[in-house]
């Protein structure tokens, strides 16, 4: 049967590149090569020098207004979105927890417009859900260790780049969005609105923009719900909203200030609970309606930016931007082992839930300036400060469940980038970093040690600094290919919390804890790009290491830190080809195996598995534009089998194919989307390669449907 279906997957395009190769010799549109030029002229703010596109040392991914519509066009899943767009990052859990989804095997930095959005010291696996793609404008992907916006980006940096006004006149958009299991059921309905209005007058300008999404339940390939995940939180069966405002004022052509707030919530409806499975025997987990305990799992993030530009200061381009999050992260509720007291309930049945709780501040100054040497040099530097307090409470009892955790973080920074030769440009770069751990006195819980009650753990302030380097080069051979090559390393902190809130020895103290070390990782990567005509290509090699790393690993279904040495490598490759002004075809592949230290003697001599290396992943894609008013987009991803240290982790492939169309109307346009259009029946990654527990044995999405229609007037 999934022959059958590959070989039909791959007959699509073959017909696709059939139809495209007797107009071959035909020039391409302006529209298709203004689009061109206008990718390669754009420029990367999330490399803080400002990198045009295609001229990196590493490799980089710009995804596009346009890309992220053909996605949201077949699902409203932002995890999904990710991993469809990055073949090395994890295949959606299609949860709200984005646990298990890593990039390149590790931690990403998530960011909007620079304001950091993970939470480190207690990593709650939400910050992929901290704002609606409607607000976004593109997509900056740094793939690979970074230090260029401080803690974090050990796999890689996905910045959300949101819209700004582009209209010099008032003008309004507004959508609406139907989606339902093609098996359909009532319950399996969700809805979605979204507005906008944007425009100039004087010297300001002023995007405001909101969006409102009730979703359904989630229904597998043959109509069964899929089950709910109660505990680490879920998008089906809940409600969510955005609300954006963005406001500019131009001192002159040079001058910016811009003020930016988005607020994203999002909350489960309590309408199931879950009906765990039977991995033995293959059966998935599924839901039945009823009524949970506790308060629903929801996300809360409020994101506050304030940035000022100039673009010639005596000759400098100047950044300065001050921002602040606000995020909150509740969990599901349990009467788990971990939370029972008998000094409370003696029962042993008591119910707790727990949140996470995270306040940033921060600070970010740029200062670029090029035409140095002759008009070979330019030299960005500049310097960061963030203060993150974190802590997670069990809001049922009270109880400070992880102590609040103050870190400080200061780090100066200089890029260069040099041309000696004219096809050959030079970049290299250090970032000191300066971290303090403030964390006073606390006792854990009563599970940690039932013999003391809990142990009393004393305060400190342990501190580190760290000098990152960064160097690559870029030579031009001819002028449509290109070779790339980059070292660079990463900064990052353990599950601080995870770590604190598990110790159950006495006589500890934070100063003096091993495991509250930082994460550093060194990224080594070498590629080449094409652009040749209608054709475009880019692969590259990259190895990953950390002589103390940080993975989760899996004990009874509780995940535990080990500090160990681990190593990754891999490859990614993506290629582009306009068959026609009408037809262009885009395929992308990833390869990535990862190994640890088991034993402590310093030797990687163990797999890691799927909670930290996605498959090994192909995607094509075909995009036609027929006419001036109708738009498919043809989606077929194939997920590899791949065998793991512990074979009940073993995972078997699978293969989605997904499709979507516009029509633009008289007024408006109208949309339809299908998501897994040959009903695929399967077990998600996770499911199958990262955890044995039978209430986390969850299917995938079987065939739905979203249809849409938006206006902009």
């Amino acid at each position: 049967m999934k022959k059958n279906k590959l070989y039909l997957l791959i007959n699509c395009f073959l017909l696709v590149m059939a139809m495209g190769g007797s107009a071959w010799a035909q020039e391409k549109t302006a529209s298709t090569a203004d689009e061109a030029l206008e990718l390669d002229e754009l420029s990367v703010s999330a490399t803080r020098s400002n990198t045009a596109v295609g001229k990196t040392p590493q490799k980089i991914t710009i995804v596009t207004r346009k890309e992220i519509e053909d996605q949201l066009l077949i699902t409203r899943d932002q995890g999904q979105v990710l991993g469809n767009l990055i073949p090395s990052y994890s295949p959606s859990r299609q949860k709200l927890t984005s646990s298990g989804e890593t990039f390149r095997g590790r931690s990403t930095l998530f960011m909007i417009d620079g304001v950091p959005q993970s939470t480190p010291l207690r990593d709650s696996a939400r910050d992929a859900y901290t704002i609606d793609l409607e607000m976004v404008e593109r997509i900056e992907i740094i793939h690979g260790a970074s230090a260029e916006h401080g803690l974090g980006a050990t796999g890689g940096i996905i910045n959300f780049v949101t819209r700004r006004p582009q209209s010099a006149t008032a003008k309004q958009h507004a959508g609406v969005r139907i989606t339902a299991p093609t098996d359909y059921d009532s319950e399996g309905m969700s809805y979605e609105v979204d507005y906008r209005v944007e425009g100039s007058r004087g010297n300001w300008d002023l995007l405001a923009a909101a969006s409102y999404k009730a979703r359904g339940l989630f229904y597998d390939a043959d109509g069964e719900p899929i089950g709910v995940d109660g505990t680490q939180g879920d998008i089906m069966d809940s409600d969510s909203h955005d609300v954006m405002l963005k406001l500019g004022y131009w001192f002159d052509e040079n001058q910016n200030l811009e003020l930016t707030l988005n607020r994203f919530y999002l909350e489960g409806d309590h309408d199931y609970v879950p009906v765990p499975g039977d991995r033995s025997e293959g059966i998935a987990a599924t839901s039945r309606q009823g009524s949970p305990a506790g308060d629903a799992p929801r996300n809360e993030s409020l994101t506050t930016s304030l940035a000022y530009t100039h673009d010639n200061l005596a000759g400098n381009k100047v950044a300065l931007q001050l921002y602040g999050q606000r995020f909150r992260a509740r969990f599901g509720g349990g009467t788990f082992a971990s939370f029972q007291d008998p000094n409370i309930d003696p029962s042993g049945e008591l119910f707790d839930q727990s949140q996470n709780e995270s306040d940033k501040l921060g600070g970010k100054l740029t200062v670029s300036r090029d035409g140095l040497l002759a008009n070979r040099l330019k030299l960005t530097g500049g310097m960061d400060v963030l203060q993150d307090e974190t802590k997670q409470v069990l809001a049922e009892t009270g109880r400070e469940w992880v102590p609040e955790t103050r870190f400080r973080n200061y780090a100066p920074f200089l890029q260069a980038e040099l041309r000696p030769l004219k096809r050959l440009t030079l970049h290299g770069g250090a970032r000191y970093e300066y971290a303090k751990l403030d964390v006073d006195t606390f006792r854990t819980i009563y599970s940690t040690n039932p013999a003391e009650g809990g142990v009393t753990v004393e305060g400190g302030s342990p501190s580190f600094d760290e000098t990152l380097f960064n160097i690559g080069a870029v030579y031009q051979a001819t002028e449509w290919a290109q070779i790339f090559g980059n070292y660079s390393e990463g900064f990052g902190m353990p599950d601080v919390g995870r770590v604190l809130r598990g110790i159950g020895q006495t006589g500890q103290d934070v100063d003096n804890f091993l495991d509250l070390q930082p994460i550093l990782t060194d990224n080594r990567e070498i590629g080449l790009r094409l652009n040749w005509d209608r054709l475009g290509f880019e692969v590259s090699y990259f190895e990953s290491d950390s002589d103390l790393g940080s993975r989760l690993d899996n004990v009874g279904g509780i995940f535990e830190v080990r500090r160990e040495k681990t190593e990754i490598k891999g490859v990614e490759a993506s290629a582009r080809l306009d068959l026609t002004e009408v037809h262009r075809l885009k395929a992308s592949y990833a390869n990535i195996d990862g190994r640890y230290d088991s034993n402590g003697d310093g030797k990687v001599d163990k797999d890691l598995d799927g909670r930290n290396i996605s498959p090994d992943r192909f995607t094509a894609r075909w995009q036609a534009r027929w006419t001036n008013k109708l738009n498919t987009h043809l989606q077929a991803s194939f997920f590899f089998d791949k065998d793991h240290e512990n074979p009940e982790l073993n995972f078997n492939g699978y293969e989605l194919l997904d499709a979507g169309a516009s029509y633009l109307l008289p007024m408006g346009r109208l949309t339809v989307g299908v998501e897994n259009l040959l009903n695929e029946d399967y077990v998600t990654y996770y499911s199958q390669s990262a955890t044995t527990r039978d209430d986390q044995y969850f299917k995938g999405r079987g065939r739905t449907v979203t249809l849409g229609y938006d206006i902009t007037f």
